[in-house]
């Protein structure tokens, strides 16, 4: 049984690595222009969870984020609060590097993030070791989408993997005011 259940991993692992992705390319669903320094300028709360390859959720969150932006940097302090009643603090530096272009550093992030806005659209990519509990932490890769849905909300859908292998998802909505 225990063969069977490896075939069955390894095969979802390969269909959601051939799964579609979104591109920047891709038509725009609405005429709304995503401004990250404008949405993240003040206070945002999200809402989120992590589900593996699978499907499977295995840890849901609650984040609350207060941005700062002072025409060259945004700073985001973001405040996690997990199920479980654990915490988390992380604090991103991102600074906008073109009109429509963004670089990031926080506290596990490998090297420097970077990103792109494009209509209501925004593609976030790098790399992080995070804290799995006990002091251990995982490094993953993080090809993080954002749509700006409404005038105060954003859909986040953010593809991990590990080795380039696909381990999961989280879905967050981060809401203004």
């Amino acid at each position: 049984m225990s063969g069977l259940r490896v075939v069955l991993v390894c095969c979802a692992l390969v269909l959601s690595a051939c799964a579609g992705r979104p591109s920047l390319e891709d038509a725009p669903l609405s005429d709304r222009q995503l401004n990250l320094e404008e949405f993240f300028d003040g206070h945002v709360t999200a809402y989120g969870q992590f589900q593996d390859v699978l499907g499977n959720v295995s840890r849901r969150f609650e984040v609350d984020i207060n941005g700062t932006w002072d025409s060259e940097r945004l700073r985001l302090v973001e405040d996690f609060v997990y199920e479980d009643d654990t915490t988390e603090r992380r604090i991103w530096t991102l600074v906008k590097t073109g009109p429509e272009t963004w670089a990031g550093t926080a506290p596990g992030v490998i090297g420097t993030a970077s990103g792109r806005e494009a209509g209501d659209m925004f593609n976030w990519r790098y790399t992080i070791d995070l804290p799995i509990g006990g002091g251990d932490a995982v490094r993953v890769g993080f090809n993080d989408w954002m749509w700006l849905v409404a005038e105060y909300r954003i859909l986040n859908r953010a593809y991990m993997s590990r080795f380039g292998i696909p381990v999961g998802e989280v879905i967050i909505t981060f809401e203004r005011g």
